[in-house]
């Protein structure tokens, strides 16, 4: 008897304690703007300013303020090892930054972000796939005058969209 009543008392206890609800997950504030992007880089003639062929990756992401007005543009090291934050404007999806100095280590330069847009199914992936776009024109402090321009397409994370 004295089994079925401890039976009982666990019994209860497992379900009181399934029956929690779970918290909602929610995203962050800048989640229309972030993404992975695979992306060339354009000299001001138009031409590549990489190897022809070559797509860096680079990410934008939200800041740990979450405010919806601040995203982090990091190239990763593959275009010219930058990682600046820009300020955001979610209705638009622009992006600008003004002499933002850039976070890697060892390499604190100073880099200026216009005419920074998402572009809403405005790219295709290497297999067709429609992506969102990424634009902008960028300067470099240690590259003084010259405008590039990088641009590309969302990251689809299938593996045949991939370039490296």
């Amino acid at each position: 008897m004295k089994r079925i009543y401890v039976l009982s008392i666990v019994a209860t206890l497992i379900l009181f304690s399934a029956c929690q609800k779970k918290p909602e997950v929610g995203g962050t504030s800048t989640q229309k703007m972030a993404n992975e992007w695979w992306v060339q880089l354009f000299d001001p003639s138009g031409a590549l300013a990489v190897p022809a062929g070559y797509h860096g990756h680079i990410a934008t992401y939200n800041s740990s303020s979450n405010t919806g007005n601040e995203l982090w543009v990091d190239d990763q090291g593959e275009i010219w090892d930058f990682k600046v934050k820009a300020t955001a404007d979610l209705n638009n999806l622009t992006f600008s930054a003004n002499q933002a100095v850039s976070v890697i280590d060892n390499y604190h330069i100073k880099v200026t972000i216009t005419d920074g847009k998402i572009i809403e199914n405005g790219g295709l992936s290497k297999t067709g796939v429609i992506t969102d776009s990424i634009y902008m024109k960028i300067q470099f402090e240690d590259d003084p005058g010259t405008t590039y321009v990088l641009k590309g397409h969302g990251r689809t994370r299938f593996a045949e969209d991939d370039y490296h």
